[in-house]
């Protein structure tokens, strides 16, 4: 393995992204000079407070909500388990029924099979073959002990994005509180909260050039909504804990930069997926692609090969070694294990073959000269495995 990264080619943005240096940048001062704490009454601590409350207006432009219904958190993951078991113990007395989709992120479904265990009941919406829900069922499953649907605006593994507009709509004309895991659209995707119907959701920092150790929930005003952590009370009595604030900065910077240069940075990444995937199509034999063509994210690529589904990790393996660094879905789940994936499993592969995908996720600092090299790669090593294993 190469230890010079400048080396690499880098398809694993869908994990994490690099910082933009832009970002980082903006968060320096907050490391070094302005580090006070944004409780604390004197010059520093008033300082870091109009910083937060400057970070929260810029994130809350970018989705059309109001700033004081941003509350900062540590992760996505800390702002879908706000979300959820925020509204589900709020919301006690009026049901206790929510409903989510079979393809969510593990925060969710994690989040809602402990739900079960403390009396609530989960009802997991299944997709068809591309990732898609049926919004007919969704309407059919709601009943008068539903609280909450939750359905994510893009699959982070095969890419498909939701018509959260009109779940969102649905949920408004049932009464029902709808949440969205934003993460892995925000930035790529246009979200306008009010416009979509969406009372709560869910972002990040790591996944849009800026920092790990940030995220955000958007609550819509007038939300019955429970806090998880008790202390000091930041976060309008939400999210207590002292704010991590050269994050926080970086965050905000970091979305500025998405939605400042949106359509350019989104035609960029539609150009480097269509040439991989022109490319891929025309030279493996056998591939065939996860998730909806047209209605994905504008950076994913998800595909598995016939004859070779399992050994999609010898294959990575193989990439890891020529210096291309690809995932076979989402980071998270390949801490389980090897487990196959649940998103591929939903759209109706077999447990073999969904060991098996290759996920290739683009980023703003890929270029066309790696989208020319990394198929030659990928085809070269996969005749070797064939070669093996055919």
């Amino acid at each position: 393995m190469s230890a010079n990264n400048t080396n690499r080619i880098y398809l694993d943005n869908a994990s994490t992204t690099r910082i933009d240096p832009r970002v980082l940048a903006e968060m320096m001062p907050y490391l070094t000079d302005d580090y006070g704490n944004a409780s604390s009454l004197h010059y520093l601590g008033t300082s870091a407070k109009q910083s937060i409350n400057k970070a929260r207006k810029t994130i809350s432009r970018c989705i059309n909500a109001k700033a004081e219904e941003i509350v900062f958190t540590s992760s996505g993951t800390e702002a879908n388990n706000l979300a959820l078991k925020g509204i589900a113990f709020a919301n006690r007395e009026k049901g206790n029924h929510i409903i989510v989709s079979a393809i969510e992120h593990d925060c969710i479904l994690n989040t809602c099979h402990w739900l079960e265990t403390q009396g609530f009941f989960i009802t997991y919406i299944p997709v068809d073959n591309t990732g898609f829900i049926d919004l007919d069922f969704l309407e059919k499953c709601i009943n008068k002990k539903t609280i909450l649907v939750s359905m994510m605006h893009a699959n982070n593994e095969i890419g498909t994005i939701n018509p959260i507009d009109k779940i969102g709509l649905l949920c408004k004309e049932r009464n029902v509180y709808f949440h969205t895991d934003a993460c892995q659209s925000f930035g790529k995707l246009p979200v306008d909260v009010v416009k979509e119907n969406i009372d709560l959701l869910t972002i990040n920092s790591h996944k849009i050039y800026g920092p790990k150790g940030a995220g955000a929930l958007y609550i819509k005003d007038k939300t019955n909504i429970q806090a998880l952590l008790h202390g000091g009370g930041q976060e309008n009595n939400l999210r207590s804990s002292t704010e991590n604030i050269p994050a926080i900065m970086g965050f905000a910077k970091a979305a500025e930069l998405c939605f400042d240069d949106f359509d350019n940075e989104v035609i960029h990444l539609l150009n480097l997926r269509n040439k991989i995937i022109k490319r891929l199509s025309k030279d493996i034999e056998g591939i065939y692609f996860n998730g909806d063509l047209s209605q994905r994210l504008p950076n994913n690529i998800n595909f598995c090969i016939k004859g070779l589904e399992g050994e999609g990790i010898r294959l990575l393996l193989l990439m890891d070694e020529d210096g291309v660094d690809l995932s076979a879905g989402s980071a998270c789940s390949s801490n389980s294990g090897g487990n196959p994936s649940h998103v591929l499993q939903a759209i109706g592969l077999n447990q073999f073959e969904a060991r098996g995908s290759v996920r290739i996720s683009l980023g703003r600092f890929n270029t066309q000269e790696e989208t020319d090299i990394f198929p030659d790669i990928l085809i070269n090593n996969i005749k070797k495995l064939k070669s093996i294993f055919s």
